[in-house]
């Protein structure tokens, strides 16, 4: 199987995490010739600050993949991945986290996913629920989690 799209699954949490996110998209999609789909889910609160914060003039006129484009988790991301030559695009939605980045991952015909997470006990996940965890069983390709050092 040739591996032409990887996409990269950043969420509210993975601003902490850049370094190990960058590294692994770049070990894997560099080799590979990949372009890479970094890619921002919002919960419908989550944008609504996000658009606030980014000023734009309403949530209805706003796009999501701009939206996306203009959060500093994902510019630093593209950031990294640009400087190694590494062929990227953004996208944007809202709505599950979990449910979105396995559309996403679908409609990009992706080859591989990737996301980032954290170490979490079988009661946290059961309680909680694991985006990282949904996005495993249901996409629709092999998915990479990337854990972070927190």
């Amino acid at each position: 199987m040739a591996l032409e799209t990887v996409l990269l699954a950043v969420g509210p949490n993975d601003a902490n995490r850049i370094d190990e996110l960058a590294r692994t998209v770049i070990d894997i999609a560099g080799p590979a010739g990949a372009d890479v789909v970094v890619a921002h889910v919002f919960t419908d609160d989550e944008y609504e600050t996000a658009v606030e914060r980014l000023e734009f003039e309403a949530v209805a006129e706003a796009d999501p993949d701009e939206v996306a484009e203009r959060h500093a988790t994902v510019r630093e991301l593209r950031e990294l991945l640009v400087e190694a030559d590494i062929p990227t695009s953004v996208r944007g939605s809202v709505g599950d986290h979990g449910e979105e980045i396995v559309s996403i991952a679908g409609m990009t015909r992706s080859d591989l996913v990737v996301v980032g997470g954290r170490k979490r006990s079988p009661t946290g996940k059961a309680v909680f629920g694991s985006v990282a965890q949904e996005v495993m069983l249901e996409a629709p390709c092999p998915v990479t989690f990337v854990r972070g050092d927190e």
